[in-house]
C-alpha cells in the first residue's frame, strides 16, 4: 500500500519540479541571476529525488479508494513542503544590498524578502500559495523581486485546478479506475468527459483559455483606466493577477493589494475576474466550449453565487454606513463580499478597523460559505448550503404529510428519494460540522497566541479565512505572529483546500492502520 502512495507522491513532486522552473524564465527577464539560482537547485534537487523514487518502484499496485484519499492528504502536504524550497534558497543566496535593490524607489523599508530566511514562513508562504489562500509573509510584496512574485501567483494557478489533475491529464499510464478515484479524490466537479484522464485535459485546457482571457482583459482594461501605468508593469500585474484570480487565490503584486492602484475604476475592472473565478470549472466549459449560455442562469450554483454576490454585497455596504472609519462603505462592501464569497481574497479595505458586525457578516455569509463546488474556491461550498436549506425546508413541509406519503424531492435538477436525500445531508451536514469546528478551535487558538489590540471579531475572521482558503486579513497573519499560530494556520490552509476527509482519513491510518475497527 504504501509503494503505491510513494509512487504517486513521486509524479506529482516530478510535476512540481517542472513548476518550479517556469519562474526561472522571469528571473532571466528581469535579471534576477540569484533568484534564478535558487529556482534552478531547487527544481534539480526536488525533481532528482522523485525520479529516483519513482524509478526504484516497480510493479506496483494500482490506488484503491482510501488509497487515494491518503495520496491526496500526503502529495498535497509534500508538493507545499518542496514548494517552500526556493523562497529559503532564494532568501539565503540573495545578498542584502540586492535583496534592497527590490525595494521600489523612493520607498525605504526593509526588503520581505529577509522575511524568508525563517523556514517556517517559506513553508507559510508555500502553504498560501498552492492552496489559493492568499494570506503572506511577504509583507511588501514587490521588494522580493519579480521573479518570486510570479512563483507565487504561478503557484496559486497550478494549485487551483490542482496537481493531481495535472498528473492525470500528463500520464497516461493511469489505469481508468484508479484514475477515477484519485480523480475524485481531489476535485469535487463532474466528469466533462467519458472518461476521466479526458475530464483532466478539458479542465486545464478551459483553465487555460479563461485565465489567458482575464489577462487580456485586466491589460486591456489598465491601459484605458490608468493610460500612465508603464506598459511592462501592466502586462507583468496582468498576468499575475489573472493567475490568482482564476485561482481565487488572491496574491497581487502591489503593496496593498488591489488598493495598491487607488482607483475604484479599477476595483471595478477586478470585479469580472473574481466572479468568474467563483464559477465552476465544469459550467466554464459548458458556457465558453458548449456555447450553452443558458446556463448563466439555469445552473443552481452559479445563479446562487450571482444573487448572493449582489444581496451580500449591498447588505455588507449598509452595515459598514454604520461603522466607524469607513469612508466609501458601498466601494468598500460590494468589492470585498465579492472577494470573500468568491474566496479570492484581494483586500481593498482596513478590515481590521471595521466593527464587529459586519466582519462577522463576511465570515457567515461569505467566507465559509465560499464560491462553487467544481471551481477553486474554498468554504463549504454553495452547492452545500443550498442542500441544507433544502433539507431544512424538507424535514418542516414533512412534519405536515401523512406518515405513508413518500415524495421525491426535486434538487440540482435530480429526483431524490427520501433515503437518497438522507444520505446526501448526511454528507452536507457532516462535512459543515468538521468544517465549523476546524474555525472554531482554530479561533480559540487565535484568541490565546494573537497580539495585543485585535478583538475575538478579528480572531474568528482570521480563522476563517485560512479555513476557507480565503485569504483576507485583519492584520494577524503577519511575520511577527506567533509561531504556533502559524502553524495552526498552515494546518487550516492544507485542510481547507483538499477538504479535511483525506486529513482525517490520513491520520487514522497512522493511528490505527487499516483494519476495520468497531466504532
Amino acid at each position: 500500500m504504501f509503494k503505491t502512495i510513494l509512487q504517486q507522491i513521486a509524479i506529482l513532486q516530478l510535476i512540481l519540479g517542472g513548476v518550479i522552473l517556469v519562474p526561472g524564465v522571469v528571473a532571466v527577464i528581469y535579471g534576477e541571476w540569484y533568484s534564478l539560482l535558487g529556482f534552478c537547485i531547487s527544481s534539480l534537487m526536488i525533481s532528482g529525488i522523485a525520479y529516483g523514487i519513482y524509478k526504484s518502484l516497480k510493479n506496483v499496485e494500482d490506488p484503491q479508494y482510501q488509497q487515494s484519499l491518503m495520496i491526496a492528504a500526503l502529495g498535497w502536504l509534500m508538493i507545499i513542503v518542496m514548494g517552500s524550497i526556493p523562497y529559503y534558497m532564494i532568501a539565503q543566496f540573495t545578498p542584502l544590498e540586492v535583496m534592497q535593490s527590490f525595494v521600489p524607489s523612493g520607498l525605504e523599508y526593509e526588503s520581505s524578502l529577509l522575511n524568508f530566511r525563517n523556514p517556517l514562513h517559506c513553508l507559510f508562504e508555500s502553504t498560501s500559495a498552492f492552496t489559493t489562500t492568499g494570506l503572506t509573509m511577504s509583507y511588501h510584496e514587490p521588494s522580493i523581486g519579480k521573479s518570486l512574485m510570479f512563483y507565487r501567483c504561478f503557484s496559486q494557478w497550478i494549485g487551483g485546478a490542482g496537481f493531481i489533475v495535472m498528473a492525470l491529464a500528463i500520464f497516461k499510464q493511469i489505469p481508468g479506475q484508479s484514475a477515477l478515484l484519485l480523480y475524485g479524490s481531489e476535485a469535487s466537479g463532474t466528469k466533462l468527459k467519458t472518461n476521466v484522464i479526458q475530464t483532466a485535459r478539458s479542465i486545464w485546457k478551459i483553465y487555460v483559455f479563461i485565465t489567458f482571457l482575464m489577462a487580456v482583459y485586466l491589460f486591456i482594461g489598465t491601459y484605458f483606466i490608468l493610460p500612465d501605468y508603464p506598459i511592462a508593469e501592466n502586462i507583468f500585474d496582468a498576468v499575475n493577477h489573472a493567475m490568482a484570480g482564476q485561482s481565487t487565490g488572491g496574491f497581487s503584486t502591489l503593496d496593498d493589494s488591489i488598493a495598491g492602484y487607488q482607483s475604484a475604476k479599477m476595483e471595478i475592472l477586478f470585479l469580472l475576474p473574481m466572479l468568474v473565478g467563483g464559477f465552476s470549472i465544469p459550467f466554464l466549459y459548458r458556457f465558453t466550449i458548449l456555447q450553452n449560455y443558458k446556463l448563466l442562469w439555469h445552473d443552481i450554483q452559479t445563479r446562487a453565487f450571482i444573487i448572493a454576490s449582489v444581496i451580500g454585497g449591498i447588505l455588507l455596504s449598509v452595515l459598514l454606513m454604520n461603522s466607524n472609519g469607513v469612508s466609501d462603505p458601498v466601494r468598500e462592501g460590494i468589492f470585498q463580499f465579492v472577494s470573500g464569497l468568491s474566496t479570492t481574497g484581494w483586500q481593498t479595505a482596513n478590515i481590521g478597523a471595521w466593527d464587529d458586525l459586519p466582519v462577522l457578516f463576511m465570515v457567515a455569509g461569505a467566507m465559509i460559505i465560499g464560491g462553487s463546488a467544481g471551481g477553486t474556491v474554498g468554504g463549504i461550498k454553495i452547492i452545500r448550503a443550498l442542500l441544507l436549506q433544502k433539507g431544512l425546508r424538507w424535514h418542516i413541509n414533512k412534519i405536515f404529510a401523512s406518515e405513508h406519503t413518500i415524495k421525491k424531492v426535486k434538487f440540482n435538477n435530480r429526483y431524490l428519494l427520501p433515503a437518497e436525500m438522507n444520505e446526501e445531508l448526511a454528507r452536507a451536514g457532516l462535512f459543515t460540522l468538521i468544517y465549523l469546528l476546524f474555525v472554531f478551535f482554530s479561533t480559540c487558538f487565535t484568541v490565546y497566541f494573537m497580539q495585543d489590540g485585535y478583538t475575538l471579531a478579528d480572531a474568528i475572521f482570521e480563522s476563517a479565512s485560512a479555513q476557507g482558503t480565503v485569504g483576507l486579513s485583519t492584520g494577524i497573519s503577519d511575520p511577527s505572529m506567533n509561531p504556533v499560530l502559524e502553524l495552526i494556520y498552515i494546518i487550516q490552509m492544507w485542510a481547507g483546500r483538499i477538504e479535511i476527509i483525506p486529513i482525517l482519513v490520513l491520520v487514522r491510518v497512522l493511528l490505527y492502520g487499516t483494519k476495520i475497527r468497531n466504532i
